[in-house]
């Protein structure tokens, strides 16, 4: 796993305490997390912590490229330290959230669509919602 201060020296941010918390926390953390999940996670070990400096922290990381936001529910805005090109799929039973790779050379949305030619693409987002397999699991046992 890949360590929090040499990913922040990749990505050109400077170290400070609480960054290289919450992008420690990031890449331990495969949960994509809220804002709030980590200040709570954080806040026992660093008591001057605050709220506002995880959300300026992220915004850091968001716009330096170290992170990527997921609106995959409508209610929470997550955080991923995983900026690779995957989907992610949403379980509506659990609430889980889950990595889904894409397959070398798969190309799940078109990239050379004629109605996109006049527009440039900054990101894609790819999204599923069902249920997982730990959750189907659970029903099939339950029955």
């Amino acid at each position: 796993m890949i360590e929090a201060r040499k990913y922040l020296s990749d990505k050109g941010i400077h170290f400070s305490q609480q960054r290289i918390a919450i992008m420690d926390y990031l890449l331990k953390n495969r949960t994509h997390p809220t804002a709030d999940e980590i200040f709570w996670a954080l806040s026992p070990s660093m008591p001057t912590l605050s709220r506002t400096t995880v959300y300026n922290t992220l915004r850091l990381f968001l716009e330096s490229g170290a992170i990527q936001v997921i609106k995959i529910d409508e209610k929470n805005v997550r955080f991923d330290a995983d900026t690779s090109m995957h989907g992610h799929f949403l379980c509506d039973k659990c609430g889980a959230i889950h990595d889904v790779p894409l397959s070398e050379g798969a190309d799940p949305i078109v990239l050379d669509n004629p109605h996109l030619c006049d527009f440039e693409v900054n990101s894609i987002h790819i999204y599923y919602h069902g249920t997982c397999p730990q959750c189907l699991k659970n029903h099939i046992n339950n029955i």
